[in-house]
């Protein structure tokens, strides 16, 4: 691969990417650091997200063969009062510091406003990207486009073995893995529990089939559910006997392991109904399905946390023994 880019080839990213795709995400994760390496089945699910148009919201310059940069913009199939669109780009290494960056940041804010045109046109937007704390040149080139720092996110690791803290199961309270039978529930929790975090909005069904637990990396064997079965008819209906109370969903990686040797499950989502915070929901979820990652061979658990979550959920972490690995900034602008 040379380092001239003068004559590179640019067009939207399509579904027969997948391969250049993935070896660009990996090299750009070599020189970054953002924690994430890609197969070309993951790059494919990618690809696939109902959340990207592919032919209106991408753009990745090509030299020959091998993409060298690319940026894509998400969409929100939901959105109330305003519509955040995410953007995610980068530049292989040996290509940096020639305007590529830049010319795709261009490419991606417009296909934001393009998808904001067609999707959600009388609402405020809003466009986002993230990258790590560390990322020097990304932050300069955001704060030159505009983009203001507005959120920090903690990615947390937890090693397994004795490190596992103690969190039984509350009274009244059972667990249950991932089915059939309870798939719309951990779903109805997924909406519930994140209402009043920042940004969220309500996931489609399509979307959730279709991304968290239709990706191949989606462990269900070790994802988990923990349900109300008090039969207290004081309760009132939101805490009624029965009632799923929250949830806790693993991904795993075969890319990272391959990368890095460590086998590591990753918490993608962890929600608790309103009606059910602090009562130890949370933190029981966590030491069962650790445990379970243990007695499955797996060397650590993750998860990433707003370090401004309305719930405290950070410092429940740090209280489960988890420590911050890296840092990552959301910058925003209004368009």
């Amino acid at each position: 691969m040379t380092a001239d880019p003068a004559h590179l080839t640019w067009r939207p990213v399509a579904p027969g990417d997948a391969a250049a795709c993935a070896a660009l995400f990996n090299a750009i994760e070599d020189e970054d650091h953002f924690g994430e390496y890609y197969s070309e089945a993951d790059a494919a699910e990618q690809l696939g997200d109902p959340g990207l148009d592919l032919e209106r919201g991408t753009l990745a310059g090509f030299d020959g063969d091998a993409m060298v940069g690319y940026s894509w913009a998400m969409h929100r199939p939901l959105a109330v009062g305003l519509h955040r669109v995410m953007l995610q780009g980068g530049v292989h290494p040996a290509y940096r510091r020639r305007g590529i960056g830049a010319r795709l940041l261009d490419a991606g804010i417009a296909s934001a406003k393009d998808l904001h045109a067609i999707h959600h046109p009388d609402l405020q937007l809003t466009i986002d990207v993230q990258t790590t704390e560390t990322n020097v040149g990304a932050t300069a080139a955001y704060r030159a486009a505009g983009m203001s720092p507005i959120r920090w996110y903690s990615h947390m690791t937890h090693p397994l073995g004795e490190a596992i803290v103690s969190a039984p199961i509350p009274e009244g309270f059972v667990v249950e893995g991932y089915s059939a039978e309870n798939a719309a529930e951990f779903h109805a929790v997924r909406n519930e529990a994140f209402l009043d975090h920042w940004g969220a909005v309500q996931m489609p069904a399509e979307q959730w089939r279709g991304t968290v637990v239709g990706w191949q990396s989606f462990r269900p064997d070790l994802s988990f559910l923990l349900r109300d079965t008090a039969a207290d008819t004081a309760n009132t209906a939101d805490t009624a006997t029965g009632t799923a109370a929250g949830i806790l969903v693993t991904h795993f990686w075969e890319a990272d392991t391959e990368a890095t040797g460590i086998r590591d499950a990753h918490y993608l989502l962890i929600g608790t109904r309103r009606a059910y915070r602090k009562r130890g929901v949370a933190g029981a979820l966590i030491a069962h399905a650790q445990r379970a990652a243990e007695a499955a061979g797996f060397d650590q658990t993750s998860l990433q946390v707003d370090s401004a979550s309305p719930t405290g959920a950070a410092g429940l972490y740090e209280k489960a023994g988890y420590t911050v690995a890296r840092t990552d900034v959301r910058f925003t602008i209004e368009a």
